[in-house]
């Protein structure tokens, strides 16, 4: 049988890998900015599918039916996002007589309306939060705090939490539009926002028999804009009381739509214990391998024998859970810039060894501004929840992702967190969790960094050094000066009122194994041109020599009477023309990266002089999009 797999990166590779297992042969689709990608090159065979936009390739119906025809696939695995909620993909899959991995198309269709799903469920007798249309009226009824979510939403996209009245019509236009834009549906509904709550989801398995088992809930609290952060399972906050109320209840949703698959249903927990139907993912979830690290089960493997017709043969009451299991999301993102999406060129991936790390990532490749943000996720198992809470922040610390901004300092702060260790976390944990980010490179690491430059370029051939016997070199990293010397083997750095003593002891890319002071360390290093890029004690660097650079202009912003895009993106919207008065926190652009929206306004008023950009560019960090005038 041939499995075409119609998603890219770790999603594919995670599908590759079972269905090798199998025997199976499998068929990546990639885009124009995959053809390279390592999810293409360990399938056994690929299909372009069109541009790099979701939309021309990933999100292409007919792209990805035409592939499965041109290579004789058998059957299409959908993965998880992009078409894996799609009922009209999954018909048309199945109207070109294809096996299609997953739950029926009017399951899909009804599970993915929030709305109709939220009724279902209701029905069935599971509790549910109070809500309705997205009215000015139904608002003022349900009382605020209250969240917008999109009806045909998910991943945190188009949901917004207004805290009042005043807030509501921007929230409401801003949710509609990043709705629209990420489904092709601006539909929004109202839920009454549950304070303090706890975001928990059960893991649910039927066969085609009308057997159907919960395989017990993850706690997914750590958020940051409604999207998931780290995952854990069993949670610290259910009981095993709670978990068979939690595991019945979702059970009897699968049960009353017919459901057949692996899918999940979502539950908000309130501080008094009181648990609400969210909404049910009919597909697999990022987080599903702390589920098969608890049970020793491959959820793929189950729904490739589902989809096929076996039995699953294990009753509820057999099932063993082990342990302990967390999982991180490491995202291209700068958490001290509000989690901003970054992009560009992984200079050096590496992941942690023993523990469980699913990638689709090597050094050199680019992190495009066309995906997720999220690069990787690393998953640890313990005997207990601190076993595996301390082994995760172990594994972050030494897993290498130079080049671009990464959350994993973060993460690993988290897990580190006095509170989030003794009780876990609710979803609004990140809002009062305070992690300072690193001040920089200390003096050490500066030392280090112009010391593997020197060594990298031959001694004595780059022309930083003098001709002197003294060999010194200058570099300036961060606008601070470094003053190198060698002699007999050793360097001797001044920054500022420091001085060290330091010695490269030997260099076995990426390594470098380095005497500091008379104390030995190993680091992991990449130089690309006159920047050494480092990992060193949990924390990640991009030290570039700008000793011979002309004078850094300073970034520009609004006060500068240039508005920039802060990051690669396209321009969905420009709510701006020459002459405009924009009064303070006006939004004049808004740009998508990553699967979000960004809202770019001005802090103070200014008459708006020319614009650069329209709706539908993709622009670069840094490009000029508006121009500024002072509003007098």
């Amino acid at each position: 049988m041939n499995l075409l797999i119609a998603n890219r990166g770790e999603i594919a590779r995670r599908i590759i890998r079972t269905a090798r297992e199998f025997g199976r042969n499998t068929i990546a689709v990639y885009s124009d900015a995959d053809g390279d990608a390592l999810h293409v090159r360990e399938a056994d065979a690929a299909v372009r599918i069109g541009g790099a936009a979701p939309r021309e390739s990933y999100l292409n119906i007919a792209a990805i039916i035409e592939a499965a025809k041109r290579s004789e696939a058998h059957a299409v695995h959908p993965g998880y996002g992009f078409l894996a909620e799609n009922a009209d993909f999954a018909q048309a899959v199945i109207d070109a007589e294809l096996l299609w991995i997953g739950p029926s198309p009017a399951v899909i269709r009804q599970m993915g309306d929030k709305a109709e799903a939220k009724r279902i469920a209701a029905k069935a007798g599971l509790p549910t939060v109070p809500g309705g249309e997205a009215t000015p009226e139904n608002a003022a009824r349900i009382g605020y705090p209250l969240m917008i979510k999109a009806v045909a939403g998910g991943g945190g996209r188009g949901m917004r939490r207004v805290a009042s009245a005043a807030e509501f019509d921007a929230a409401l236009k801003a949710a509609r539009s990043e709705a629209q834009h990420a489904f092709g549906d601006g539909r929004l509904m109202l839920e009454r926002a549950i304070e303090n709550a706890r975001h928990i989801e059960v893991q649910i398995l039927a066969d085609q028999h009308g057997h159907i088992v919960h395989l017990g809930e993850r706690d997914c609290s750590v958020q940051r804009r409604h999207q998931k952060l780290i995952e854990e399972t069993p949670s610290p906050a259910v009981d095993a009381a709670l978990r068979d109320k939690l595991g019945a209840a979702a059970v009897s949703l699968a049960r009353a739509v017919g459901y057949e698959g692996v899918g999940t249903v979502e539950f908000l927990l309130g501080a008094d214990g009181q648990f609400y139907f969210m909404e049910m993912n009919t597909r697999l979830q990022v987080e599903h391998p702390v589920t098969e690290a608890v049970l020793r089960i491959d959820l793929v493997e189950w729904q490739l024998r589902i989809a096929w017709g076996e039995p699953f043969t294990v009753r509820q009451e057999e099932l063993r859970f082990s342990g302990h299991a967390i999982e991180a999301r490491l995202c291209a993102e700068d958490p001290a810039r509000d989690f901003l999406p970054q992009s560009g060129r992984l200079a050096l991936f590496a992941p942690a060894a023993d523990v469980r790390t699913d990638h689709a990532l090597e050094s050199g490749m680019e992190i495009s501004p066309f995906y997720d943000s999220m690069i990787a996720k690393v998953i640890a198992h313990g005997r207990t929840r601190r076993d595996a809470r301390e082994a995760l922040a172990r594994a972050l610390d030494n897993t290498v992702a130079l080049g671009v901004s990464t959350n994993k300092a973060f993460l690993a702060a988290v897990l580190r967190d006095e509170e989030f260790a003794r009780r876990g976390a609710t979803t609004n944990f990140l809002t009062t969790f305070h992690h300072d980010a690193p001040a920089g490179p200390d003096a050490a690491t500066l030392a280090l960094g112009a010391a593997l430059l020197c060594a990298d370029a031959g001694f004595g051939e780059w022309n930083s050094w003098s001709s002197n016997p003294e060999r010194a070199m200058r570099d300036g990293f961060s606008d601070t000066d470094v003053v190198l010397r060698h002699a007999s083997g050793t360097f001797h750095a001044s920054i500022g009122g420091s001085d060290l003593t330091l010695r490269v002891v030997s260099i076995d890319l990426p390594h470098a194994r380095i005497s500091l002071d008379g104390i030995d360390e190993t680091v992991a290093f990449r130089i690309d041109g006159d920047t050494v890029h480092l990992a060193r004690n949990g924390q990640s660097h991009s030290l570039e020599n700008t000793i011979h650079a002309p004078a850094a202009q300073r970034a520009a912003g609004p006060s500068d009477g240039r508005l920039v895009a802060p990051m690669n993106g396209r321009v969905v919207a420009v709510n701006a023309k020459a002459g405009d008065m924009a009064e303070a926190g006006r939004v004049l652009v808004v740009l998508e990266a990553m699967k979000m929206e960004h809202a770019l306004s001005v802090p103070a008023p200014a008459r708006i002089k020319a614009v650069h950009v329209a709706a539908g560019a993709q622009v670069a960090p840094g490009q000029l999009l508006i121009e500024l005038e002072p509003a007098s």
